[in-house]
């Protein structure tokens, strides 16, 4: 019989997945779980609707018991320490009694960018579209009707943990995203508190700090699984009260421990349906609207680039070719698939042969634009194959995680090697040699990082359980992947020359993109 004090888990509400895990005291995944979610875009807004969010909670969590018991033979009815995990930013209001009081709006919506200017003008910090605060802000701006109403901001992984337990908390990591955080204090940047308080003053009763969580660091006591938080999690009443909790963290900040990079200079690149290469660093940057500065789960300071845009351009033509495959009678795995056309991408010609695709399904920052709209451009003379098509969709991908690599790179801050994670990286070695081709680093994966951000969930909450007195994050996870399988792929010359060359077309023709936006309308 496993000791069920000894486990740990992690959850994570993901972009497209809701994931659960379960660890071992060695570190191992014991049982798992998922339910595939996509967001809705309802009356101009990317959204999940808060019945979606418990359906998949239940579903996810239902399959995670029935996964130990099966592989187990006993039931999952505790564990010693538990997180929650989920996408970071947004707009996620409730009133005094908890209730929500407007649709929840996800990082993916590019409507706050006057309010984001304005306030990164006011900080004299970056503040990106995605930001709470940017949102909180562009709600009362508009008058929205709920925002006297607000009790409580937070984010997707703080409302859950904040109904499992009732504290109002949240992890350095999340809070970042909502809000500066100054860094000496591992809290609420104090000065930029009272000069947005300044801002809204006499607007609304209530003050910023009042309806923000408390940030806490990874490991420490973030509440406990109540009577009514285990009723929630769980309807069938097979998981019991009384779990630890430690601070919710926000995807990046887990995409950074499951990778073994909270250190300074490491880095980890997160590709799906958005993409994100987050380096940790120990020198300030300099504002710049498609950098944001945030911090990790220990507190550490770490540039985040963040493009709206991941793999959703390559789903939709994986799709369409699935769909071709089908009128033959052929219907391979959605995995399987994957893998082959990923594989296809090596034997395209160079430069994609002349296809140059911009895979801006929504807003991209990044590139300066707010409207979605995916596009091919080329010539009558270049070559249309299925190979080149699937380079040219991972080279847009990684186009714009160069344009901010090569920001941070300008004001002196280096990187010595990327860890790389999220299912862009499962076909072995083709989005890493292809990511190593865009940077000009190594680039490595972590067996372990497969599972992603629900076991870096789970790898703090064993941390609060396990830790030593005094142990930092750092040296506890170089404990943790001591003996972790990992293999490094570097790109050569010619894969580097190959990606240099598509990505100064990829800038040149960034005006025919603008172009395309402003004049077409369907």
């Amino acid at each position: 019989m496993i000791d069920l004090h000894t486990l740990s888990l992690g959850f994570e509400f993901g972009s497209t997945r809701i994931k659960a895990v379960v660890i071992n005291a060695a570190h191992e995944v014991i049982a798992s779980s998922e339910y595939a979610w996509e967001n809705q875009f309802v009356n101009g807004v990317w959204t999940y609707s808060m019945d979606l969010v418990e359906k998949g909670m239940h579903a996810a969590f239902s399959g995670l018991l029935e996964d130990f018991h099966s592989r187990h033979g006993q039931h999952l009815t505790t564990v010693g320490s538990m997180g929650i995990s989920g996408m970071m930013h947004g707009y996620l209001v409730l009133d005094q009694n908890g209730n929500v009081l407007a649709p929840f709006r996800t990082w993916r919506n590019t409507m706050t960018s006057v309010e984001a200017k304005e306030l990164s003008s006011l900080f004299g910090f970056n503040i990106p579209q995605r930001w709470s605060i940017a949102h909180i802000y562009h709600s009362l701006r508009k008058g929205d009707p709920e925002v006297p109403q607000i009790a409580y901001a937070t984010t997707l992984a703080g409302y859950i943990h904040y109904r499992l337990c009732g504290k109002r908390v949240i992890g350095v990591g999340e809070a970042s995203g909502m809000f500066p955080i100054d860094p000496s204090t591992n809290y609420w940047n104090e000065q930029m508190i009272h000069k947005f308080d300044s801002l809204i003053e006499g607007k609304v009763p209530w003050k910023i700090k009042d309806i923000l969580p408390e940030p806490l660091l990874a490991g420490e006591d973030a509440g406990t699984l109540t009577k009514e938080g285990a009723a929630f999690l769980d309807p069938t009443g097979t998981f019991l009260p009384g779990v630890r909790l430690v601070p919710p963290e926000g995807d990046m900040g887990t995409g950074m421990v499951a990778t073994h990079s909270v250190r300074v200079h490491t880095g980890n690149a997160s590709i799906g349906t958005s993409s994100n290469l987050t380096v940790v660093t120990d020198q300030p940057v300099d504002p710049d609207p498609r950098i944001d500065i945030i911090s990790g789960p220990s507190g550490n300071i770490a540039a985040l680039i963040h493009v709206n845009n991941g793999t959703s351009e390559i789903n939709q033509w994986v799709k369409l070719i699935a769909e071709s495959y089908a009128l033959s009678g052929k219907e391979p795995s959605k995995g399987e698939l994957f893998e082959r056309l990923f594989n296809l991408a090596l034997e395209s010609d160079p430069l994609a042969g002349g296809l140059l695709l911009y895979n801006t399904a929504s807003g991209e920052p990044m590139l300066g634009i707010n409207e979605g709209r995916p596009s091919l451009l080329r010539t009558p003379d270049s070559k249309m194959s299925l190979s080149n098509a699937m380079k040219a969709n991972i080279y847009s991908l990684l186009c714009p995680l160069r344009i901010g690599l090569d920001l941070l790179r300008g004001q002196g801050v280096y990187i010595d090697r990327i860890i790389g994670h999220g299912g862009f990286f499962k076909t072995r070695g083709v989005g890493a040699s292809m990511l190593s081709a865009s940077t000009g680093v190594p680039v490595t994966n972590l067996y372990s990082s497969a599972e992603g951000g629900p076991y870096g969930m789970a790898l703090l909450a064993s941390y609060a359980l396990e830790r030593s007195e005094r142990e930092s994050l750092e040296d506890y996870l170089d404990h943790v992947f001591a003996s972790s399988k990992e293999e490094e792929f570097t790109s050569n010359e010619e894969q580097q020359k190959d990606f240099e060359d598509y990505y100064h077309k990829y800038l040149e023709n960034i005006p025919s993109l603008m172009e395309i936006i402003q004049r077409y309308r369907y």
